[in-house]
């Protein structure tokens, strides 16, 4: 198959620079000192290919991504790093062999896991973002009463997320410095050996957590790439433009791209074009204008702003390489970890 044979909207991953990303983060942070985040590619194929690199444990988000990585044989050390409170599907999970830890942040996620055959968890400490994770006073309580529950608890983990892109490098470190801080300052009354935290936009410079739960560089966007993250654009969505307009009198031209707000995430804003200025998206369309618009029937790579909606929105992700109409699919993968 070819790029020119793909039904649009299409993901894309660029195989060469996904390869690359994972080279360069096992180098940065080898073996067990890197959990990979499997909510932003939510693709057993690929987390396959992070395991192949040294990074075997991992992170997710939701107990459908537990589930199917330990189908997929990848359950040797799972993380999942968010509050549920009916954790009955993992119990069975862990009851086979998989290693599951739970995240909990107070007596109810408690109370859940171990209702639901959960043997292990990690307390989750607020460190500054305001979503989930107790108060770094109450951690060594809630640590003391898991114990008490008969639960083994591994440390604890904090994710300074509203760090992630601030654009001054410095002050992004600062931040986190302070972040952790808190966190160490949790685990200092929790114990265990777990240090926890950390993700793209800070990766290399969170040195406090022990391991770092980083997901989005592996295929990257728009916005990590504008904070000054080092790894290449993997992911592109493939569009084919459906309409165009000459310029008239005042009226700069545009052309219009069968790429829209159903098929690409836009909480971090508009997606790029490359060579063209996107004007605005709408359910299944991308607006935009520029120098030299292509024509009716050409194809475009739209980069997204944001990866992990971007991806949850499609079934699967085609691996290609070159840049033209004739270029390769090598390979497709299907999102097998969407939904809930």
């Amino acid at each position: 198959m070819r790029i020119a044979d793909l039904t649009t909207p299409a993901l894309l991953v660029d195989v060469d620079a996904l390869e690359a990303n994972l080279a360069d983060m096992a180098a940065a942070l080898p073996g067990s000192r890197m959990r990979p985040h499997v909510k932003a590619h939510k693709t057993t194929a690929l987390a396959a290919r992070q395991s192949a690199v040294g990074h075997t444990g991992f992170t997710c988000a939701t107990i459908r991504e537990v589930e199917g990585m330990v189908a997929a044989g990848l359950g040797q050390d799972l993380l999942l790093a968010n509050e549920v409170l009916d954790a009955r599907r993992l119990g069975p999970l862990v009851d086979a062999g998989a290693r599951v830890t739970l995240a909990i942040d107070s007596d109810r996620t408690l109370a859940a896991a171990v209702a639901g055959g959960v043997r292990e968890v990690l307390i989750d400490v607020n460190v500054g973002l305001p979503r989930c994770g107790i108060a770094p006073s109450g951690a060594g309580r809630l640590a003391d009463a898991a114990r008490a529950a008969g639960l083994g608890v591994r440390g604890v983990m904090g994710y300074e997320g509203h760090l992630m892109m601030l654009p001054d490098v410095a002050e992004r470190a600062k931040l986190t410095e302070e972040a952790m801080m808190r966190l160490l300052a949790a685990h200092a009354d929790v114990g265990g050996d777990v240090v926890s935290g950390g993700g793209t936009g800070t990766y290399a410079l969170n040195t406090w957590a022990n391991e770092i739960q980083a997901g989005s560089y592996a295929l990257m966007d728009t916005a990590y790439s504008a904070a000054g993250v080092p790894f290449r654009q993997a992911l592109t969505v493939l569009a084919t433009v459906i309409s165009a307009t000459a310029p008239a009198g005042e009226m700069p031209g545009y052309a219009v791209a069968d790429v829209g707000l159903k098929s690409l995430g836009m909480d971090h804003g508009n997606p790029t074009v490359p060579g063209a200025q996107v004007w605005f998206c709408s359910d299944e369309h991308t607006t935009f204008g520029g120098d030299a618009l292509p024509e009716v029937g050409d194809r475009v790579r739209v980069l997204p702003a944001h990866v992990d909606p971007t991806v949850a929105l499609h079934e699967r992700m085609h691996l290609v390489r070159g840049e033209g109409p004739d270029a390769e699919v090598l390979d497709s993968w299907a999102v097998d970890l969407r939904g809930w």
